[in-house]
């Protein structure tokens, strides 16, 4: 946001279609759910009034050096699944408009210590927020072979997941796997097609797992049913399948749960939402060559009713 913020910290996805499907009111109060570099939440800044507001979280304290110095802008360094809770603390609990980039930031995959990329060798940590005492070791350790069989099948899609949870549950009680050249040498053997696609489909399982980015994905969807003001917007930009089928299942049905037929007319309970995005919104070409990590983004809005 400021003048000296790394330029590649991280790249806004879909940005003016974030800002149009928005439709920001100058004087509205707006959350940025994953601040992150604070390149949406400057576009959505530039577009308020003296008595706008910004409400942005990230649980990750990096993000924080990142924060202009903005009197409207609130900076709340928690998981946004917590969304509800503060937003009555710093907003009087309703606000006009909700964004949620769900991709990782570049910054958090250039930082080696982190552990989040294969490019650098470094304790497999992956957490989001460092306070959380869970990690990827922690994951590889304590995890039943049915528990990594079903997170590597589900959250990375990974072909071999049942012969890799049986590798790494072997290899484990032979010696610990606590960095990734540990877990790399550790399953070389199970490796199928292009190392590096391969690897990233595990690592995203691991990320996905340790900070249980679908239990507050569902969280921060149920909570924003009851903050946004009639009429307020929120805009969700997924980058995997169970990301966005999710936020279509929830924008649909308002709810996660089972949705029961009523007995005399037949009919399902009407949605709280107007989908405005009836498909989602893909990046173009220009925007896939300038960012190549916005290729699997997919951005649903819709508009409390």
């Amino acid at each position: 946001m400021s003048a000296d913020q790394p330029v590649n910290y991280h790249v806004p996805v879909l940005l003016l279609e974030v800002l149009e499907g928005l439709q920001i009111k100058p004087d509205g109060v707006y959350v940025d759910c994953t601040f992150g570099g604070g390149g949406h939440s400057r576009e959505i800044l530039a577009r308020l009034n003296e008595n706008g507001r910004l409400i942005v979280f990230d649980q990750d304290a990096a993000a924080k050096a990142n924060v202009p110095d903005d009197k409207r802008i609130i900076f709340v360094q928690q998981n946004f699944r917590h969304l509800q809770r503060f937003l009555r603390l710093h907003a009087g609990g309703l606000v006009d408009g909700i964004l949620a980039d769900l991709g990782v930031s570049s910054h958090q995959f250039n930082e080696a210590d982190r552990g989040f990329s294969t490019r650098f060798e470094a304790a497999l940590d992956m957490r989001m927020d460092p306070r959380q005492p869970i990690t990827a070791a922690t994951i590889l350790q304590t995890y039943t072979e049915l528990q990594l069989h079903k997170l590597f099948e589900q959250y990375g899609e990974v072909t071999n997941a049942k012969t890799l949870a049986r590798t790494i549950v072997a290899r484990r009680n032979m010696a610990p796997i606590k960095t990734i050249s540990q877990f790399k040498e550790a399953v070389k053997n199970e490796v199928k097609g292009n190392p590096n696609k391969y690897f990233a489909q595990v690592f995203q399982a691991l990320r996905i797992e340790v900070n249980d980015e679908m239990g507050a994905l569902k969280d921060m969807l149920q909570q924003s049913a009851s903050v946004l003001k009639p009429g307020g917007k929120i805009a969700v930009i997924s980058f995997h399948s169970l990301e966005d089928r999710l936020v279509k299942i929830f924008f649909k049905q308002g709810s996660f749960g089972e949705v029961e037929i009523d007995d005399v007319y037949g009919g399902r309970p009407e949605s709280i939402f107007n989908i405005i995005t009836k498909k989602p919104i893909l990046p173009g070409a220009a925007e896939i060559k300038l960012n190549p990590r916005s290729r699997s983004a997919k951005l649903r809005i819709a508009e409390k009713k």
